[in-house]
């Protein structure tokens, strides 16, 4: 059952892989050009010194041949960079083997060495496993022996094939490193699938219990009254809380760069509603650190002297290169030279708590308040 299960998860594996036509490509050359080099002998038989050597050397090639071709179509082939290695070591000791059917000289004198393109295999097998520099590697090498057959002296006669062999490693290999990255995000990409799946799962079964249990807790407790309110304000901050978790999405990240919508989300309360995008809003990590750490020193702003009825709203927008983050209450608010005033009498939560960082970042800040109309801060940072 266990090994079952194993099969179809590398099933799903594979239907997923983007790099599996290479490795089936490569499969398809690795017969063509034998037949090739088959075909190659067949046409020279007549001017082979020792024909039995080009024989074994034939039915060597076929047996690797049909192992490596097997080994990349197998899951655990493909996976396996030691494959592609015994690879570039087999298919240069069978160029080697060419000199059982023709003498050194005559190979340094213009016979062919009888692998003919065949000896490419293990240059894409790097390319596609290790990217470029697999690629180029495996050519060096296969270059490096074809060189020494035919002797350094004949550089200009092989330049053409060392030319094509690092042209190939360094596209293929090219190609399967953009391949290998995009398959990596196609797998992010089906792993948020099936975790927001899940969670919109979670959160029906959530709405239709819990959610509804707790409303009805709140309502009944603010009914009642007594005792029994401060078990209503218990129950309307775990809905709150559940609404938020329900709403909020799995931490992502680019390069450096975080949703600054998940890092806001968790610090929605009953008094506090946190509206953001329905897409994320991706920044550099220290910034999206350094404007949440600013929204929490204006919410503790609204604690200490918007009221204890005050309510708060934190609204996110993107503007594209830009990012506007504004944090609203409907307090009893104050004026412009007080807060200018706190600043110079040694409370520095809004000079350099909030303006500070924010102009670190490069970005500005605007207040709005008035007595009892409330206060509102707009923060404006760019997103590069």
């Amino acid at each position: 059952m266990n090994a079952a299960r194993q099969e179809a998860g590398r099933d799903r594996g594979d239907s997923a892989d983007l790099l599996l036509p290479l490795w089936r490509a490569l499969v398809v050359f690795r017969v063509i050009t034998y037949g090739f080099a088959v075909f190659g002998v067949w046409t020279r038989w007549d001017d082979i010194r020792n024909q039995s050597g080009a024989v074994i050397q034939l039915v060597v090639m076929g047996v690797w041949t049909v192992i490596a071709s097997i080994g990349y179509s197998r899951h655990w082939g493909r996976r396996n960079t030691r494959l592609a290695f015994a690879d570039l070591i087999v298919t240069i000791g069978c160029m080697y083997l060419t000199l059982l059917a023709q003498p050194l000289v005559d190979i340094r004198g213009g016979a062919s060495v009888l692998t003919s393109v065949w000896a490419a295999g293990p240059v894409l097998a790097l390319a596609i496993s290790r990217g470029r520099d697999g690629g180029l590697l495996g050519a060096a090498a296969v270059s490096l022996a074809l060189l020494s057959l035919r002797g350094f002296d004949n550089v200009g006669k092989v330049l053409s094939n060392v030319q094509l062999l690092l042209v190939a490693g360094l596209v293929v290999g090219y190609a399967a490193t953009t391949m290998r990255r995009a398959n990596a995000r196609l797998r992010e990409a089906i792993a948020a699938e099936s975790a927001t799946a899940e969670r919109l799962r979670l959160s029906r079964s959530i709405h239709d219990g819990v959610l509804q249990v707790l409303a009805q807790v709140q309502r009944r407790g603010t009914a009642i009254g007594g005792e029994a309110v401060e078990l209503a304000a218990l129950a309307a901050e775990q809905e709150v809380a559940l609404r938020t978790l329900m709403a909020s999405r799995p931490v992502s990240g680019d390069r450096g760069r975080i949703d600054l919508c998940m890092l806001l989300l968790p610090l929605a309360t009953p008094r506090v509603d946190v509206v953001v995008p329905a897409e994320q809003v991706l920044l550099p990590t220290a910034t999206a650190t350094e404007l949440v750490a600013a929204v929490k020193e204006a919410l503790s702003n609204v604690d200490k002297h918007a009221g204890p009825e005050a309510r708060c709203w934190v609204v996110v927008e993107d503007l594209g290169g830009e990012v506007l983050l504004s944090v609203r209450d409907d307090g009893s608010g104050t004026t412009l030279d007080q807060l200018l005033r706190a600043g110079s009498d040694g409370h520095l939560g809004v000079s350099q708590s909030i303006r500070g960082r924010i102009t670190d970042l490069g970005g500005s800040v605007t207040v709005r308040t008035a007595p009892g109309e409330g206060t509102e801060w707009e923060m404006k940072v760019t997103t590069a």
